[in-house]
């Protein structure tokens, strides 16, 4: 039997002499799991300081956007004071030249980030569960050509193309209606990211619908006359959902850390706004002389792509019928 096969059958025999749900059976174990529970909860604060940090930060007064002269020397806007300007005002410290606090850029910073991440993540998801089920039990020349498109897209110098296309499909969706500016570039990044993300999640479903297709309930509903919709995706996508959800958590850390790396190669979005690709790219020029505006994002960006990552291996972890808990 295949991994999904296995889990299955695991799971409706825990759930069967247990009484417990699958989901319960999930949770029990990611429960036992510390570094799993530790990491939820990091991934929890992350998401809840991205949603409202900077409603939070707004009542407390700190703008990323507002310029605090009294806060930088006269003399090539070097921060006053020891650590890049940290002061009870400013907690973690002032941007080089503007005064602009850190603590406030790294909150609105947070929101774009997981947004463009998240979104890409779903569609990602969406896209390569359909191509690959699709792919996967029709077969034939359904299955050649989605699987040549694949290679196509796997094929093309996904760097290059972004940073190449940048300005002409910004300008495009500008002309389609989406607001000009960071809009548009927030756009272009989640499309970007989700078009040349999908095959390798349609890759991993079509390998096991050609599987799945060939199971007894998948002959029964055929055998019954229903209709292809039904057969896709209420037969087989049930039992696709773990190696999904799997691929999506090690996937959303994944563009978490290319949406800063294209931040830092210029494609991202416009000053003022920030992610923590941009301001790692600022830092670089200071590096030697304020460090904390290197170390600070790079931290908080280490912090939730490592917590996503080691989530992700617990989830897997817990997904898996042999494990004995």
């Amino acid at each position: 039997m295949t991994a999904v096969q296995d889990t299955a059958a695991g799971f409706q025999s825990a759930a069967l002499t247990g009484g417990r749900s699958l989901r319960q059976i999930i949770w029990s174990r990611l429960r036992r799991d510390k570094v799993a529970m530790i990491c939820l909860i990091v991934l929890i604060v992350y998401y809840f300081l991205g949603i409202l940090g900077p409603v939070i930060f707004g009542a407390m007064g700190l703008n990323p956007y507002a310029f605090d002269a009294s806060a930088i020397s006269d003399l090539g806007g070097k921060p006053n004071g020891a650590w890049g300007g940290i002061s009870p005002t400013h907690p973690l410290g002032v941007e080089w030249g503007t005064g602009r606090d850190i603590m406030a850029q790294l909150m609105f910073g947070l929101r774009i980030s997981l947004v463009i991440a998240t979104s890409a993540t779903l569609i990602t998801v969406a896209i390569g569960t359909v191509i690959g089920i699709i792919a996967g039990y029709s077969g034939g020349w359904t299955d050649t050509i989605i699987g040549r498109l694949m290679d196509l897209v796997l094929a093309f110098p996904f760097l290059l193309i972004i940073l190449a296309l940048s300005n002409v499909l910004t300008d495009r969706l500008t002309q389609l209606g989406v607001p000009d500016g960071n809009p548009s570039r927030i756009v272009y990044l989640i499309l970007v990211l989700s078009v040349f993300g999908w095959p390798y999640l349609a890759r991993i479903v079509r390998g096991q619908v050609l599987s799945l297709r060939e199971r007894e309930f998948v002959e029964s509903a055929v055998a019954m006359g229903s209709s292809k919709r039904r057969i896709l995706f209420t037969e087989i996508l049930p039992n696709l959902w773990a190696p999904i959800l799997v691929y999506a958590t090690l996937t959303l850390p994944a563009y978490i850390g290319l949406e800063a790396a294209l931040s830092f190669l210029g494609v991202g979005v416009l000053p003022p706004e920030t992610t923590f690709g941009a301001m790692l790219a600022n830092s670089v020029s200071y590096f030697n002389v304020v460090p904390t505006y290197l170390f600070i994002p790079g931290t908080a960006l280490v912090i939730l792509v490592v917590s996503f990552n080691l989530l992700g291996d617990a989830l897997r972890d817990a997904l898996d019928p042999k494990a004995i808990h």
